[in-house]
């Protein structure tokens, strides 16, 4: 079940054959691709321009996000296009207060930061994705992107307290539409894309989707290539007017080198240019492979009761070879290294089921959901290294010379096993409380049941169950028509992995939010805007132990308290924003060792950050259907770990801008200038010496043929 379902060669084959056609048959990127809904807009249906109205992922029913006692952000699809993003970050870059953390080397998507906490469980059409170490998911594939500040355990399990996001992917259309795609840039990205969907019969009971994509890229980093294939289809089968049968599946395959960045030492002799790469191309590249497969039902049982359901299936690994960091040495410019092989694999099953129901009782109306989960998460992981000694393999941080033979492989680093089973149940009930007032009320029940095998040492090994219960409770009261007033509370938890010095395992962390804040709608410009102030703490935190940096201990509490706004609309037919600001104080509050005292801010998080887009279309004259457009992101200043001896990042400032073009009615041309003041910044920050510098100027172009 790992692999592909069609070859990744003829994927490239394809691309390569397109880029050689006639101009008039280009091929184009799938940010062109526009589906119509024939119906309002739901909470899966795409929305149009740059605001929605309705979201699922926030309660799991489709519910108006104006009704919604929560701070939820949507970037929609047309956002992805305009930006010309190939990667779900670009786009959520614009989502508001939202950072990059740790990307493992550029390797996937690992961490984002919500309200200060780094996340790790993020989900696609409900179902989590981002378990072991998956790929950053392709552009293509996305329809929107909701992001959910506050916990979200009580519908989704496991998770951080400053919040995550859910991906809704593209779904199939009856009326039949192929698009063509091609971007380039300055970095040596090239990129072929397909997007294809339509009926397979008469009547449109059965539908599908594909998605491909095929990249090959240099990098402003030296020697860091990569390549990329992404295979993405999806069946509809429409049974009845009350059933439906999806079947989806995402398949992506990606070669990068393991990049961690430049090296911030204390005592290195100055700063590192933003190419400078400290591994070796001889190492080779990571090989990551993904293969996600969910199959989702829909049944209607009569106008006011449904059943949704499904199973999903995660397969993954992530195998190659590469050379890391051993210290700096006392000459304050050369580094040891080593070359290690790692091979990590996981799979994941899980199946949820859910009924929805609406009827009135005593006077009110209810929204009830009541719902079943099952998981069972495996993950393994062998990593081999060569010498550790600070003289090993070395490297001059600021003349470099590569080609050296990779060392022998003498130890073995990691070799462990780890089984993560959790059962849960969750009921909510959403209640209109007399026509202003609507509360929202839900808790969920879950055991979760761990196993974790060290192969290196039995003492080491262990296993654990844990039961959790995530309330949540949230009001929103209309105070006008267009103003409603909001607060809510919520729990979250999350297992905490491995075991301590001791060889005893770690308490899960559990975290407590507050939030209370205003949501504006201005329909005479189709605009929203959120605002709010919110106070979360998160207890059982893991940090390096100061008796021996090879284990971790659980540390004691961290909060996170700020004010944060977003807004997103269609101000005019032609003018469109989003964005948003944040404020965010987090630092660790109570701890028990040195290596991150009290008072220490919390790494990757900046106390201010600003994001902003805006684009306009001329709809009239000579420039009619032009479309021009300026991206602002501004990060302020942040810490490059959660400890005593954390090195500082600065803030920052990068403009983009964008430009399209509807050549025909078939053809549209697109072009990308990012960074246009050539601004140098660390864009995130890893363990306690890593940073990752932003990428320079780049100039990226496309074009798209709708078939």
């Amino acid at each position: 079940m790992r692999r592909f379902i069609v070859p990744v060669l003829s994927l490239h084959a394809f691309t390569c054959h397109a880029q050689e056609t006639p101009a008039d048959n280009e091929p184009a990127s799938l940010s062109q691709m526009e589906i119509t809904a024939s119906m309002g807009e739901s909470a899966q249906s795409p929305v149009e321009g740059y605001r929605a109205t309705r979201s699922a992922s926030a309660t799991r029913t489709d519910t108006a996000i104006h009704e919604t006692p929560q701070s939820i952000s949507v970037v929609p699809r047309q956002v992805v296009e305009d930006i010309g993003a190939t990667r779900l970050e670009d786009a959520l870059d614009y989502a508001g207060g939202v950072e990059r953390g740790n990307n493992f080397g550029g390797q996937g998507l690992t961490e984002f930061l919500v309200r200060g906490f780094s996340t790790q469980e993020f989900y696609r059409n409900g179902f989590a994705v981002n378990r072991g170490y998956p790929n950053m998911p392709d552009a293509s594939t996305i329809e929107r992107i909701e992001v959910l500040r506050g916990p979200a355990s009580m519908l989704y399990g496991r998770g951080d307290p400053g919040g995550t996001f859910n991906i809704v992917s593209k779904q199939p259309q009856a009326d039949r539409k192929t698009v063509l795609g091609s971007q380039f840039n300055t970095q040596g990205l090239h990129r072929g894309t397909l997007d294809t969907t339509g009926a397979l019969d008469e009547n449109a009971e059965f539908t599908y989707r594909l998605n491909l994509a095929a990249e090959g890229s240099d990098s402003f980093r030296d020697h860091v290539e990569s390549e990329r294939y992404s295979v993405a289809p999806v069946l509809r089968w429409q049974l009845s007017d009350q059933t439906a049968v999806i079947l989806e599946g995402d398949y992506l395959h990606n070669r990068h080198p393991l990049d961690r960045g430049v090296t911030r030492y204390a005592n290195q002799n100055g700063q590192l240019p933003r190419d400078r790469f400290l591994g070796e191309e001889d190492a080779g590249k990571f090989r990551n492979k993904n293969a996600t497969t969910q199959l989702r039902i829909e049944h209607q049982l009569n106008d006011d009761w449904a059943i949704r359901g499904g199973v999903q299936y995660l397969d993954g690994s992530l195998e190659g070879g590469a050379v890391e960091n051993n210290g700096l040495a006392a000459d304050g410019r050369t580094i040891g290294r080593n070359y290690s092989e790692r091979t990590l694999e996981w799979d994941d099953i899980a199946f949820q089921t859910n009924v929805e129901g609406h009827f009135n009782t005593g006077g009110l109306a209810h929204t009830l959901l009541a719902g079943l989960e099952y998981d069972d998460f495996n993950y393994k992981s062998l990593i081999r290294r060569s010498n550790g000694s600070i003289n090993a393999f070395p490297l001059d941080l600021y003349a470099p010379v590569y080609g050296k033979a990779l060392p022998e492989l003498t130890r073995t680093a990691t070799h462990d096993d780890e089984n993560l089973k959790s059962y849960a149940v969750y009921l909510q009930d959403q209640v209109d409380l007399t026509e202003r007032l609507k509360a929202q009320v839900g808790v969920r029940l879950e055991r979760f049941e761990q196993k974790y095998t060290n192969y290196l040492s039995t003492s080491g090994s262990w296993d654990q169950a844990h039961n959790a219960v995530s309330p949540r409770f949230g009001l929103v009261y209309d105070l006008t028509d267009s103003l409603a007033v909001y607060a809510n509370t919520a729990r979250s938890f999350k297992p905490n992995r491995g075991a301590d010095r001791s060889s005893q395992a770690f308490d899960p962390e559990k975290g407590v939010a507050y939030e209370t804040g205003i949501k504006y709608d201005v329909p005479e410009h189709d605009l929203s805007i959120t605002a709010a102030l919110f106070h979360i703490t998160k207890e059982n935190v893991l940090t390096s132990d100061p008796l021996d940096s090879n284990y971790q201990i659980a540390a004691g509490e961290v909060r996170s308290r700020g004010f944060d706004l977003s807004l997103a609309g269609n101000i005019t037919p032609q003018w469109r924003v989003i964005g948003g600001y944040a404020y965010v104080d987090a630092e660790v509050t109570k701890s028990t060792t040195s290596t991150m005292p009290t008072g220490s801010r919390l790494a990757n998080v900046p106390t201010h950050s600003v994001n902003l887009l805006n684009t306009y279309e001329f709809d009239s004259g000579l420039l009619s259907g032009l479309g021009v457009g300026v991206g602002l992101k501004y990060v302020g200043d942040r810490k490059g770990s959660t400890s005593s001896t954390a090195f500082d990042m600065s803030s920052y400032t990068v403009v983009d801008l964008l430009a399209y073009y509807p050549l025909t009615d078939r053809i549209r041309l697109n072009l990308n200038l990012d960074n246009v003041f050539n601004e140098e910044y660390d864009e995130r920050a890893w363990g306690s010496i890593w940073a990752y510098p932003g990428a320079p100027r780049t100039l990226q172009a496309g074009v798209s043929i709708t078939l």
